[in-house]
């Protein structure tokens, strides 16, 4: 509530905008405005150098405490097409579209794919169980999904830009096909994997990944959650299950501060892993030109020593 006020403060000071028809009339190319890596390497993908992608949430920044700054929100103003996650999460979108006086092509990633409903992560340090978002919004982290989203992506730029239409169709195949070789190589190293079980010593942002693959998995918090600090039950839980269950690999997300998945790996003798989730990234691989794909060949990596 308390962001969407400030959104809605900012809002009234901003001269009412709009975005051109077709390609944006300032430069003659296309801008894209994307909130996240996963919608901005989506995009970039298929637009290539036939316009500008712009990412919202700057690299290294935590995900879930973003809030638009007025630059931003120009940003989407003026944009030829905008994406983003969509959910509970993006629910401050709908007051910024709200108030630009002509529709913006949206790709909304939610919108794309059958959702899955929110995990209940077990948390015996929780006296009360708290309550989150239906559905999970990290629908990128199932290849099979990210196909679907560069899809769409395609679909919506070929109708905005049919000049280039061909171009974008592709582009879009062509990345298409790097994501169904991926997902071939993950369905192939867990369908011959001795074990099927994953164990995530942090937020689990990774429900469409393990249900594509048919995973079984633990974890210490759910996906989206703002409590990460962990009580001794839970830490004792998941190190029992580490040890019942022979679980030689504990993983961690990215900008995590790796203080449970050390302090289980310190009592269990597992190796600490890296799974990234792709919701961003750090300055340093957004400089160094790391994708979904190059993001996702490392997890395939790491999950190969999980599992065998």
């Amino acid at each position: 509530m308390r962001r969407l006020l400030c959104i809605l403060l900012i809002l009234c000071f901003l001269p009412a905008v709009g975005c051109t028809d077709g390609v944006t009339a300032d430069d003659g190319k296309l801008h894209v405005v994307a909130t996240t890596f996963p919608a901005y390497d989506f995009a970039r993908a298929v637009v290539g150098d036939a316009g500008t992608v712009t990412m919202l949430i700057s690299p290294g920044t935590e995900t879930h405490s973003y809030d638009p700054s007025p630059q931003d929100i120009r940003k989407i103003q003026n944009c030829d097409l905008f994406i983003y996650g969509g959910g509970e999460s993006d629910a401050w979108m709908d007051g910024i579209l709200a108030s630009i006086d002509v529709d913006i092509p949206t790709v909304a990633m939610t919108e794309v794919v059958s959702l899955l409903k929110s995990p209940h992560i077990e948390n015996p340090d929780e006296e009360h169980h708290h309550e989150h978002s239906v559905y999970d919004e990290h629908v990128w982290t199932s290849p099979a999904n990210a196909a679907l989203i560069v899809a769409a992506v395609r679909d919506k730029l070929a109708k905005i830009d049919a000049d280039n239409a061909d171009l974008y169709r592709a582009q879009a195949e062509a990345y298409i096909k790097e994501i169904e070789a991926l997902d071939a190589e993950f369905a192939a190293l867990v369908q011959n994997a001795p074990r099927k079980t994953v164990l995530f010593a942090d937020r689990f942002p990774f429900l469409y990944f393990v249900n594509q693959y048919g995973l079984t998995y633990h974890a210490a918090y759910p996906g989206c959650a703002e409590k990460t600090e962990p009580g001794p039950k839970t830490v004792a839980m998941l190190i029992d299950m580490v040890k019942s269950e022979d679980i030689p690999a504990v993983f961690y997300t990215e900008f995590s501060d790796q203080r449970l998945a050390d302090a289980i790996c310190e009592n269990t003798g597992a190796i600490k892993l890296l799974f990234h989730s792709g919701h961003n990234v750090s300055g340093e691989d957004f400089k160094a030109g790391e994708t979904y794909v190059s993001l996702m060949r490392k997890n395939l990596t790491n999950l190969r020593k999980a599992l065998y």
